[in-house]
């Protein structure tokens, strides 16, 4: 009796460590780098709600830098190192050529809202979803950001000529068109920027607000621009595919149905608190801001289209890139 009483209580133990087990909460490791910042706040606003509407069933772990090197958050993703990551297509080129066409050099002012919106449907182009499924990965959601603007140590431009020789840290679209001017496109980490511009590895930056403001590049510039209006980078939040398909119902509608409110929350925060301290620190510091004449941004436009042009070019031999850039102009222009 003893014997078959040890036995009930072994098998009832078991039982217990086997339901303790299926009920555990799912984590997802969440690769990022730097830290929290506006340009983060997408994730982390994405992580509280995920959270909250599963009772704490569903967690993202979000990490700055602790799992994998920025340029190679795609590659993690890929063989499902971590389950969610952050990366922007200018870093590596090659690895999401798709993509880069939203980098390009459109020549509009367009809301931070209509960003997100213009994003998510390219994001959903069917040549973008076969290019990234080449990682294993799904874009979830965009990480809008405004246009970009210089910040320069050199002395302030006053001819589009000036920019010749002057090394440049920016996005594709953008170095495109400047590269066209003869200025130099320098790669050098985030987290150096600031160091790379006091040691003269480069003599500026081209960033949205929050990322100037992470980077202080207006603590050693002399000048910044205020409406070079060629475009931004495109920094998507990516999953990896089999960890998405492998959530229960639950969760993934958690997850999913968490994206558009995430978004909206990032583009509020943006709006409301990035921009306004970008513009006061850039007053604070003394920077001389530059306004580029009608004329000037005619000729920056001009070169703006052939940069897009020559994108087209490029990748026409790897996916219908004629198409693509079509479907993504229509959506800029409206």
């Amino acid at each position: 009796m003893k014997k078959y009483q040890k036995h009930i209580l072994i098998s009832a133990i078991s039982i217990g460590f086997l339901a303790a087990e299926a009920q555990a909460a799912t984590e997802w490791n969440v690769s990022l780098w730097g830290k929290r910042r506006a340009f983060t706040e997408n994730v982390e606003k994405l992580a509280e709600l995920v959270d909250q509407k599963t009772n704490g069933d569903f967690k993202l772990k979000i990490s700055y830098g602790g799992l994998s090197k920025a340029k190679e958050n795609l590659d993690g993703i890929s063989f499902g190192a971590f389950e969610m990551a952050q990366f922007c297509s200018f870093y590596h080129n090659d690895k999401n050529p798709s993509i880069t066409v939203t980098e390009l050099p459109f020549g509009k002012e367009v809301s931070l809202a209509r960003v997100a919106e213009i994003y998510n449907k390219v994001h959903q182009h069917p040549v973008v979803v076969k290019d990234l499924a080449r990682w294993n990965a799904t874009i979830l959601m965009s990480t809008p950001m405004p246009q970009y603007n210089i910040i320069s140590k050199t002395d302030p431009i006053e001819s589009l000529a000036d920019f010749k020789g002057v090394r440049v840290r920016g996005p594709g679209g953008i170095m495109g068109v400047l590269g066209k001017l003869g200025a130099v496109k320098t790669g050098v980490p985030f987290s150096e920027v600031r160091q790379s511009m006091d040691s003269g590895v480069i003599d500026a930056a081209t960033f949205a607000p929050h990322a100037h403001l992470a980077t202080k590049t207006y603590k050693v510039g002399k000048w910044a621009s205020t409406n070079l209006n060629l475009g931004s980078a495109n920094c998507p939040v990516v999953v990896n595919t089999d960890a998405l398909n492998s959530l229960s119902a639950k969760n993934k509608q958690a997850l999913l149905g968490s994206v558009d409110e995430a978004i909206s929350f990032y583009v509020d925060n943006y709006n409301n608190n990035t921009t306004g301290k970008y513009e006061q620190a850039v007053t604070d510091a003394g920077l001389q801001r530059v306004t580029f004449s009608a004329s000037q941004t005619t000729e920056l436009n001009n070169l703006a289209a052939s940069v897009r042009e020559d994108w087209v070019k490029k990748y026409a031999g790897q996916f219908d890139s004629k198409a693509l850039f079509d479907f993504t102009s229509e959506l800029f222009n409206k």
